[in-house]
């Protein structure tokens, strides 16, 4: 009987260490490269991360917009309100935590995909 408890044991503390290990910090300044159908372009992302809640900044040629979003495990989504329209970046960060690739949503009035490179 404590045979498969040790074990049982041996599992549960090796799958939170694997997602301590593999939480990256997104903090810091992200360069992205956008493709939509309305067109394409880079913006910057500034983050600070704070356990899975992310904040920051969102710029490009148009103008300044505060991001909010989250980070769990690889998944990472992020939202922000330019120009009246609410957008969407919704992607996975990879092993390096240094690149996130994903899709984007303005409004509904333009979508796409997006690669974003820490700085």
């Amino acid at each position: 009987m404590k045979k498969p408890l040790i074990t049982l044991a041996a599992v549960v503390l090796f799958a939170v260490f694997a997602v301590t290990v593999y939480a990256a910090d997104l903090s810091g300044s992200w360069s992205a490269a956008v493709q939509t159908n309305a067109g394409s372009g880079t913006t910057t992302f500034v983050l600070k991360q704070d356990g899975d809640k992310l904040t920051g900044t969102y710029s490009d040629p148009y103008g300044d917009a505060a991001v909010t979003g989250t980070v769990k495990g690889s998944d990472v989504t992020l939202a922000f309100t330019e120009q009246g329209v609410n957008a969407t970046y919704t992607g996975k960060v990879d092993g390096t935590g240094t690149k996130i690739e994903g899709t984007c949503d303005y409004g509904g009035q333009a979508s796409g995909t997006f690669t974003a490179t820490k700085k």
